[in-house]
């Protein structure tokens, strides 16, 4: 018996190198390593964001443990339950986890089968929120912290407790969070893709 018909694939592809079986090479296999990174900075995002909504539901749910650190209406009214004002903190609340969510959905949207509209729809969703994030925590983090180093001087009838939390940790929080958005959607950006979809 020959070699070729004990093993029919003698002189053929063998079986783990037919498609399906093997790693693909190709714009394919490149475009899985800056999805991997999109998909692991998504997911850091999603946890920063996720943090957040809970500090919100805590103070929502009538936890009073921080909430000193924000001032304004929110502690004054807050602490004696005012209706409104635990009505916005639950919207705030759930923004945050919708805010979690959608960069992970956007990366995960970018190395699946969804159309092309419907990724284009998603991303962009995505990139509106990095950029309000990264906005809105720059700016008041900048502006607390020429506050804090004495660059700006405060009101007299400042909260300078609530002041200093917010310039090191409640506004550069909303700053961080937004990098790591901005930063998911950047590494799983795929133009290899989508010029090959534009072309078919």
């Amino acid at each position: 018996m020959s070699a070729q018909s004990s093993y029919p694939w003698a002189g053929q592809p063998r079986p783990a190198d037919t498609p399906g079986e093997a790693e693909p090479a190709g714009p394919g296999a490149r475009q899985r390593r800056p999805v991997a990174k999109g998909l692991r900075l998504a997911q850091a995002a999603c946890g920063a964001g996720l943090a957040y909504a809970a500090v919100s539901v805590y103070w929502a749910l009538g936890g009073t443990w921080l909430l000193d650190t924000v001032g304004g209406t929110l502690e004054q009214q807050g602490r004696a339950g005012n209706a409104g004002i635990i009505l916005a903190v639950w919207a705030a609340a759930v923004l945050k986890i919708i805010g979690a969510i959608v960069p992970l959905a956007a990366v995960r949207v970018t190395s699946g089968q969804a159309t092309i509209a419907g990724r284009r729809r998603v991303r962009v969703l995505a990139w509106l929120e990095a950029a309000i994030l990264t906005i809105y925590g720059l700016v008041l983090t900048v502006a607390g912290l020429l506050v804090q180093s004495g660059a700006i001087a405060p009101a007299a009838s400042a909260d300078r407790r609530a002041l200093a939390w917010h310039a090191y940790l409640w506004d550069p929080w909303f700053l961080l969070w937004g990098a790591l958005v901005t930063a998911a959607l950047a590494r799983s950006r795929q133009p290899g893709a989508a010029r090959i979809a534009r072309g078919r």
